[in-house]
């Protein structure tokens, strides 16, 4: 089947998260969050290495929702139910809808760390993962060094299949080791 055709819900939700695909008009929460946790991004993703603009991130949530639309990338916005604030951008990545497996990338906003908000999350979008996109496999990779987000894979469930050596470079441009987590069915 054509992934276009897939109907795809576009909201769920966990114990205290509504997790949604992004819509236009929401560049400016997450560019506030952002902003509120460059130093934090800063040791591990490229987009924080440059200080993007509200209409960039605005952009980059238009792209995401029709990347969704047409089911290439699945992003996902991670709300609070109770307050209705942002808490993290997460979704579903390099997708390989033959299989299917999809890998799971997230960040949280600063203010919202260690709450485990961020565990609640990926355990959700595992299973929606699982139940509503019939998917076999679901990843996590990330940097050996950040611990914060292996520990939020380990928390969640996954199982450390390995280590990539020299895998990938660091946003100072260093050889770094990947980690690999999954959950298959």
């Amino acid at each position: 089947m054509n992934p276009i055709l897939r109907d795809i819900p576009t909201e769920f939700s966990t114990d205290r998260l509504l997790i949604r695909m992004p819509k236009p008009g929401d560049g400016a929460v997450v560019y506030e969050a952002i902003q509120a946790s460059l130093n934090e991004f800063k040791p591990w993703m490229p987009f924080a290495q440059r200080e993007q603009t509200l209409e960039e991130t605005e952009i980059n949530i238009r792209e995401s929702y029709i990347n969704y639309l047409k089911r290439t990338d699945l992003r996902l916005l991670v709300f609070l139910k109770e307050t209705g604030e942002l808490v993290a951008s997460s979704g579903l990545h390099r997708i390989d809808w033959d299989v299917p497996k999809f890998e799971i990338g997230y960040w949280i906003d600063t203010r919202h760390s260690g709450k485990g908000y961020m565990t609640e999350a990926v355990e959700g979008i595992q299973q929606f993962a699982f139940q509503k996109l019939g998917a076999r496999r679901v990843e996590i990779r990330c940097d050996s060094r950040n611990t914060k987000s292996r520990g939020v894979a380990e928390r969640a469930g996954f199982n450390l299949d390995g280590i990539l050596h020299s895998d990938s470079l660091s946003v100072e441009g260093d050889l770094r080791d990947t980690c690999i987590y999954s959950l298959a069915k």
